[in-house]
């Protein structure tokens, strides 16, 4: 049985995986409390023989540095390490009783600001999080690093709803050929614009106007909080049981969702009852707008920008594929706002968006094009890698004429 899942049945060729790697830990001493690092290899099989045997699991991230991986692992300080496939051999693995408060996900903040964190999340907080989400039809793909908590929880979603699971490793047409739900981030919706799909759920940022399709349900978290809210009708609504309040423009979430805390050297650094991850949002009658996070935010002569506020007027320029907004370092004003685009725009469509679209003060000032924005294993832009390449001089891009 695999306890975050409610006793949803296993494809057998999974079940038989995640046995054998319950065994292995079984083996390694590896029981309720213990915590397990995966690393390369078969993911899910992994995850789930750990959550078997009770114990906590923390996915490695390939495409960190040597001194990110050591960081985490400090903080995790776990009692193994896995990878590869679980060899299939004999032995009982005995049944461990389901905790659901009990920690049995290590997910770490997505890389996209500063050092990755090491968090600590409860099965029930999980649990939680699948029935806000609710039921999706199979077949659902996943084309992502599971890794990414996001992509992880949409594998694990899919089967607690008893859909077909189809992983693979990247997103195209063929992979998503006959799939009935996909889970995605934004940056992925331009090549999946031809392909039909009942549902289409998206998270990890706010998704342009111009790329919203009927079947689309997008949900706004965050690594610390889970769901937060989910946009159904068209507007987003906060998720039943999550309380939120606005102190001074920026968001506080109370929730059950929420993590249990962060991790330090080994010891749980409990969350308070409210947290906050610094997005300034508005709510209105029920209804949330997410204006962008604090971290987001670019200081030029005294006056503050919004980047996500930039980036969303950008974005629905003809020609851009996607665009993030930072601040390029000046001896005067401290930062200079700067777009660095993905695609074929033409600059003065841009300019002409922004003249229409921002205060004159918000409007970049240095107008760039990468071939390819740096990313995140999610998908999602690496600001703070963008931010230091732009200070270093390094960015991969040239001036947009």
């Amino acid at each position: 049985m695999t306890p975050v899942l409610g006793g949803a049945a296993l494809p057998a060729d999974l079940a038989a995986r995640v046995g054998a790697g319950a065994a292995e830990l079984q083996r390694r001493g590896i029981g309720p409390g213990a915590r397990v690092a995966i690393g390369d290899g078969d993911v899910l099989s992994w995850f789930l023989a750990c959550d078997r045997r009770g114990a906590a699991a923390l996915v490695l991230e390939p495409g960190w540095s040597a001194r990110e991986r050591a960081g985490v692992l400090a903080d995790a300080r776990p009692d193994t390490v896995v990878e590869g496939t679980p060899d299939a051999g004999s032995g009982t693995v005995e049944d461990i009783p389901v905790d659901l408060a009990a920690p049995f996900y290590l997910p770490t903040t997505s890389g996209s600001s500063g050092t990755p964190k090491v968090l600590q999340r409860s099965r029930a907080s999980w649990l939680r999080s699948f029935e806000a989400l609710g039921a999706v039809p199979g077949p659902v793909l996943v084309a992502g690093p599971l890794s990414s908590s996001l992509f992880l929880f949409g594998a694990l979603h899919a089967l607690w709803c008893g859909a077909e699971l189809r992983l693979a490793p990247r997103l195209s047409a063929a992979a998503a050929r006959g799939a009935a739900t996909v889970h995605v981030v934004p940056a992925m919706l331009p090549e999946l614009a031809a392909v039909p799909f009942e549902l289409v759920v998206c998270g990890g940022a706010h998704v342009p106007e111009g790329l919203r399709r009927p079947e689309l349900l997008e949900y706004y978290g965050s690594a610390e909080h889970s769901l937060i809210a989910i946009r159904r009708d068209g507007v987003l609504r906060p998720v039943p049981g999550v309380d939120l309040e606005v102190r001074a423009g920026e968001l506080w979430v109370r929730s059950p969702l929420a993590v249990d805390g962060r991790l330090r050297g080994g010891v749980l650094d409990p969350s308070p009852e409210w947290t906050s991850v610094g997005d300034r949002v508005d709510i209105v009658d029920g209804v949330l707008t997410v204006h962008g996070r604090e971290s987001a935010t670019i200081g030029s002569g005294g006056f503050l920008v919004a980047a996500e506020e930039v980036e969303a007027v950008l974005r629905a320029v003809p020609g851009v594929s996607d665009v993030v907004v930072a601040g390029s370092p000046h001896p005067r004003l401290g930062a200079v706002v700067t777009a660095v685009v993905e695609g074929e725009p033409v600059l003065a469509d841009l300019r002409a968006a922004a003249r229409a679209g921002l205060d004159p003060r918000k409007r970049p000032r240095i107008w760039l094009r990468a071939k390819e924005i740096p990313r995140t294993p999610a998908g999602k832009p690496a600001r703070a890698a963008l931010t230091a390449a732009l200070a270093a001089g390094t960015l991969a891009a040239e001036p947009l004429r």
